[in-house]
């Protein structure tokens, strides 16, 4: 039995403790917003925030998330960080697919948050990992550029 604290709520779940939180959230609570990519921690569409931290949730046994925040593509525009990215992100039409975009969003919010005014670089490390089949990432750039632009909340 675990006890998860999700997007400001506490969950309950009878589960195996090397259950990937990935198959926690989609397939035990109906968070479908956290996507299924590789299963390899590769490509960052299970990315998830735990205590602020983008995290590949694909991997993380759910055993190991004892009195740690967690925070799904569901819950992030509940902060002001992840409201103004997930705002950017339509204004500027990045999706395409949109399969990888719960991913792109969780990693470019949580760069945010520690590194309000990133560079190119900041972009690019916390960015790495995240891929793009439909290559937005000219796209993504530019919204992570102009939600750094704006004013806080």
């Amino acid at each position: 039995m675990a006890n998860l604290l999700i997007n400001g709520s506490t969950y309950k779940v009878d589960v195996p403790d090397d259950m990937p939180l990935l198959w926690v959230l989609r397939d035990v609570l109906g968070m479908t917003g956290t996507k299924f990519g590789c299963g390899i921690a590769q490509c960052g569409a299970c990315t998830v925030h735990i205590d602020g931290k983008p995290i590949r949730s694909c991997v993380l046994p759910v055993g190991a998330i004892s009195n740690r925040t967690i925070t799904t593509i569901e819950g992030v525009g509940a902060t002001a960080v992840g409201a103004k990215v997930q705002k950017v992100w339509l204004d500027l039409e990045v999706i395409q697919c949109g399969y990888c975009q719960s991913g792109q969003i969780m990693s470019a919010a949580a760069l945010l948050a520690t590194t309000p005014r990133p560079d190119d670089s900041d972009i690019d490390a916390a960015m790495a990992g995240n891929i793009c089949r439909c290559g937005t990432y000219v796209r993504i750039r530019a919204a992570i550029k102009q939600a750094a632009s704006q004013r806080q909340s």
